[in-house]
């Protein structure tokens, strides 16, 4: 978005990417943006406002609200509402807004059908507007010459180097650093955070290394969402995944979803949404238990068991349960994951969408030999051996879910910027020539609740690449 943007004002840009494809982040997303002011609420007769959403974000992050950068926060909200025209004049297609207290009107807009259709859209925007993409390089510093950023040192996946010169500016855009090396998290945060990985295996923070090696600092770096339990994704990616992310198939999708059955639908949206969701820990307080590969109970599965996860053996566990839960959690109010725009999965639904991760049998032999654990130590940790000594009931079938692993979402440590999203030093003076944008140039900002970081990753790429093109060369 920053390098759209730019490319809007007639500037020649460059968008060096470390993937060996275009997504990052974003492309791993549910792909929900928190707005208000839009056309969709507009239809179901909300009078939602900039004023109230800004008033509405704070009680998100509950005792960490002192923690803002107020201004940061006015930014977004006031801007957000544009940023949504604009990704649907670049063609992409929003469901209508569902609730999430505690906001007080229905602001979560998800992506149709898939968070790739932000890549794609505004990737063929850049090439419309002669931008220049390279992927596959790395940035590694940033060249500095009279105060003023000039360029950027980058390797090619041979280890190359090359230098490129800017005219105007450059706008750091690489996310977080929730995949780095525990010797740079450790600086900011502690276990378990230390153990696990992000989501995105690219987000080893280069863009928050190279702002500080310029004078530049990390704002709420000690701050995460995580860990967090998640299952891993199938080998082969469900079909709606898959799908084209053309306008006309985003329409027809929702279309589908205001007149189908949803005994139709629903198994159809599934298939998608079941890949990328968290197991929800009322399995836990029902009774289903932990185990790792070993087949061992390794923590008390009601005292945060994401935080002793990434110290099992490959970093994952299965989730176990006998028929007597199973059926609590068919139906409201016991779901297995929340799903933002769809609902609810329930066990029926990874029964049928995530058969690669669920398994239905009469026996916990029959259970071991599918999640491939040692059977003797499974039946003892059934029995209540291990550190909760809670007993799993042995009314059969039994289920397994997994494997499981715990990741970091997001990291929230971000570069130091101002409205203008220009990087600041440590007395909070502009770093000439350098922009920052997402969580790269979050700059204190919190975006807790579901999409305010998709939101704000556009949101700030745009303004940024708007303010980098205008300043003179």
């Amino acid at each position: 978005m920053a390098a759209l943007s730019a490319a809007r004002y007639g500037r020649q840009v460059l968008l060096l990417e470390k993937g060996k494809t275009l997504g990052g982040t974003t492309a791993l997303s549910v792909g929900t943006i928190c707005t208000s002011s839009t056309p969709h609420q507009r239809s179901m007769g909300l009078d939602d406002s900039p004023d109230d959403h800004f008033e509405d974000m704070p009680k998100f992050a509950g005792f960490l609200a002192n923690r803002d950068n107020v201004r940061l926060r006015r930014l977004l909200v006031e801007n957000v509402p544009e940023t949504f025209q604009d990704l649907m004049s670049l063609g992409i297609e929003f469901m209508a807004p569902i609730p999430e207290p505690p906001h007080r009107y229905p602001r979560l807009h998800a992506v149709v059908p898939h968070s790739r259709s932000y890549i794609d859209h505004i990737a063929r925007a850049c090439k419309k507007h002669k931008v220049i993409i390279q992927t596959g390089v790395k940035a590694r510093r940033l060249d500095v010459e009279d105060g003023r950023v000039k360029g950027v040192e980058v390797t090619d996946g041979h280890g190359n180097a090359s230098h490129y010169v800017a005219r105007r500016a450059i706008i750091l855009a690489s996310g977080d650093f929730s995949s780095a090396e525990a010797s740079f998290k450790q600086r900011f945060m502690s276990r378990p955070l230390l153990t696990v990985g992000g989501i995105n295996p690219l987000s080893t923070g280069e863009a928050q290394r190279m702002g500080e090696a310029i004078g530049s600092e990390i704002i709420n770096g000690d701050l995460a969402w995580g860990p967090e339990i998640r299952f891993v994704a199938p080998q082969h990616p469900s079909v709606i995944s898959r799908l084209p992310t053309w306008r006309i198939v985003a329409k027809t999708i929702l279309f589908a979803m205001k007149h189908v059955p949803d005994s139709i639908l629903r198994p159809f949206l599934m298939g998608f949404v079941t890949t990328f969701l968290a197991p929800s820990h009322t399995l836990f307080r029902e009774g289903a238990i932990l185990v790792n590969k070993n087949g061992e109970r390794f923590c008390d599965e009601l005292n945060r068991p994401q935080d002793h996860i990434g110290l099992q053996p490959d970093q994952i566990a299965y989730i176990v349960l006998d028929s007597e839960i199973a059926e609590k959690f068919q139906a409201w109010p016991n779901y297995i994951s929340t799903a933002p725009g769809v609902g609810y999965a329930y066990l029926r639904d990874y029964e049928r969408c995530r058969r690669d991760i669920c398994c239905k049998a009469d026996s916990l032999d029959a259970i071991a030999n599918f999640i491939n654990v040692p059977r003797e130590q499974l039946l003892k940790s059934a029995e209540g051996i291990g550190p909760a000594g809670r007993v799993l009931p042995a009314k059969k079938p039994f289920y397994a879910i997994g494997p499981a692993k715990s990741w970091i979402v997001f990291s929230e440590g971000g570069l130091r910027v101002d409205e203008n999203l220009q990087v600041l030093n440590k007395a909070g003076e502009p770093i000439d020539g350098l922009y920052a944008a997402g969580s790269a140039g979050q700059g204190g900002l919190l975006l807790e609740g579901h999409g305010h970081h998709l939101g704000w990753a556009f949101t700030s790429g745009r303004l940024a690449g708007r303010h980098a093109a205008l300043r003179k060369a």
